[in-house]
């Protein structure tokens, strides 16, 4: 494995040792670097082999829980509360993103690895115990937040030791996984579904999670020793000196709390409603779907006061008046409410709409993954060579909608062209998406300094979550709003569309394709996604102009650009 060029932080270059504060001399950052320092090229080779198997462990968990979670909430007749529940996912995330990496800052990378793999094991384990959609979903909740964690992690110590040039190159090892779970996730699927059932699906993770993660933690914990042994200074801690109280109090401010529950709140209140509310015109007047949508409208005024007078924002306003940094992550928004408002359903589409098998569906799901990364990784050694980043961005959204025309024309059907051309449109939405979300990461990444690296790669993929609550949002409503009338209206039986829209799999499975009451679900299916579809593609546009407004740097061998964080 070739070494990646490193930035190399030397101990020496650093001044003398001063009295620490205890939370905003980002003493995570030190360590790391002096950690980074410590770590020869066997080492950071076993470092990316274990970044590599935790991100294995954690992408076929991902790809083979999407299966999962539609049949537990088929299991407890609330399908349509799938959008829920990823909603809530993703206003976890979205808050725990710019917190996580303010943790990593503060306390050290090593430390926030072991929280988010207890948070994860722990997740896992509630959802595979729960028998009821509230205890599914408080354990959605858990496994998310360590999700996020390790995530975040992963993309941070990639950029932590890697320069600007080799960045994307590397950053995609996290993501390289999915070349292989994309065709192996069916099988596991079909395998765990036909010999136990979905709860062990998912609690085996719970096991195979923490053993995976020993690879990374142990590399991570020899640097951490070889490091305070030989700087010494890198560890000092202002704790005892203030006391814990204090710390406390620092901490609080610093992880900025209060901004976090707002914005947790403001997210839920405004969008779960939405998702929840039903098609019934009647659900819009009460009270349970009013009230919370108005107070969130009115929390979002009051979160912008806070965060823009806090003394440790969640989001760093100075570094938002940059088109580098304000162009990336309206990428990130955009991205995700585009594509998962037509992936939020796609595999109930393709096992109910087009007559596919769990294998072939749950594959079909993978498609823009494994797509993505081949085309991220030869991607990024072109641009070791191009040492440019914005071109590729733009011609991605560009591809991004060709996508979306072929699968609004290709969406339901048993024919041998709605499945081909469905993974056609799959595939060529996974190329597409090779080409501007890791660059668009990277292009954040360069624009600013390395004391904020964490930070603003902890916004951008918060970026990517509030982008996803919103489009599950859009995704959830169109659903609850369009299917049901449209069964209702093509069965001619409203009991039997109400079942067939509580629990589509036993459904199907009850009414093979071509008979004529499958052929009424088919239909239905098609015309949902339909409009989910072109709801998608309308969104590619401000897309694509958030491509357009950010910048293109030449990418050099330094950890960022000497001239970061210097607006025109």
């Amino acid at each position: 494995m070739a070494s990646p060029e490193i930035k190399q932080p030397m101990a020496h270059a650093r001044p003398p040792p001063q009295e620490p504060n205890a939370v905003t001399d980002s003493p995570g950052v030190k360590r790391i670097e002096v950690i980074s320092a410590q770590l020869h090229w066997i080492e950071r080779t076993v470092l990316f082999f274990g970044v590599f198997l935790i991100a294995y462990v954690y992408g076929l968990d991902g790809q083979v829980r999407i299966t999962y979670q539609s049949m537990a909430t088929a299991g407890f007749e609330k399908h349509s509360l799938l959008a829920t529940i990823n909603v809530l996912r993703s206003v976890i995330a979205a808050a725990a993103q710019p917190t996580a990496a303010k943790i990593a800052d503060v306390f050290g990378r090593i430390e926030l690895i072991i929280l988010s793999v207890v948070f994860y094991t722990v997740g896992t384990i509630v959802e595979a115990a729960s028998t009821n959609m509230p205890t599914f979903c408080a354990g959605a909740v858990l496994y998310q937040i360590g999700y996020t964690g390790i995530i975040l992690l992963l993309e941070v110590l990639v950029a932590d030791v890697t320069s600007l040039r080799s960045r994307l190159l590397f950053s995609y090892i996290p993501a390289t996984p999915f070349i292989i779970n994309t065709w192996i996730s069916g099988n596991v699927t079909s395998s765990v579904l036909t010999t136990t059932t979905w709860q062990w699906g998912i609690g085996m993770f719970a096991i195979i999670f923490p053993v995976c993660a020993l690879p990374l933690l142990g590399t991570l914990l020899f640097g951490h020793f070889k490091a305070k042994r030989n700087s010494p200074e890198a560890y000092l801690s202002s704790l005892p000196k203030v006391g814990a109280l204090q710390f406390a109090k620092e901490l609080f401010w610093y992880l900025d709390v209060v901004g976090v529950l707002l914005l947790i709140a403001l997210l839920a209140l405004i969008l779960v409603p939405f998702t929840i509310a039903g098609a019934s015109a009647e659900q819009w007047k009460t009270a349970k779907v009013i009230a919370p949508i108005v107070i969130g409208v009115l929390l979002v005024p009051a979160w912008i006061f806070w965060e823009r007078y806090s003394k440790h924002p969640m989001v760093p306003f100075h570094l938002l008046k940059d088109r580098a940094v304000w162009g990336a992550l309206g990428i990130a928004i955009m991205l995700n409410m585009a594509w998962v408002i037509q992936g939020e359903y796609l595999y109930t589409v393709l096992v109910v709409g087009f007559g596919e098998s769990i294998t072939s569906a749950t594959r079909i799901t993978s498609l823009y993954s494994f797509a993505s990364v081949i085309t991220g990784c030869i991607l990024g050694v072109i641009v070791l060579k191009v040492k440019r980043l914005k071109p590729f961005i733009v011609a991605g959204t560009l591809l991004f909608m060709v996508a979306y025309g072929i699968l609004i024309y290709f969406r339901g059907g048993a024919s041998s062209s709605s499945h081909s051309g469905v993974i056609g449109g799959q595939v060529l939405l996974g190329i597409a998406g090779g080409m501007f979300p890791y660059p668009a990461q990277a292009s954040i990444q360069a624009a600013t300094k390395h004391e904020h690296l964490a930070v603003i790669t902890g916004i951008f993929l918060a970026s990517y979550n509030v982008g996803s609550a919103i489009g599950n949002t859009i995704a959830g409503a169109i659903w609850r709003q369009t299917l049901l009338k449209e069964l209702i209206k093509n069965m001619g039986d409203v009991d039997t569309a109400t079942t067939a829209f509580g629990d589509p799999f036993t459904y199907a499975t009850a009414h093979p394709m071509g008979t004529p009451e499958r052929d009424a679900v088919v239909e239905s299916y098609k015309h949902t996604q339909r409009l989910l579809c072109i709801t998608g593609i309308c969104l590619v546009v401000p897309l694509i102009a958030f491509a357009c407004c950010i910048r293109n740097p030449r990418l050099t061998k330094d950890q960022s650009l000497p001239n970061a964080e210097e607006r025109d």
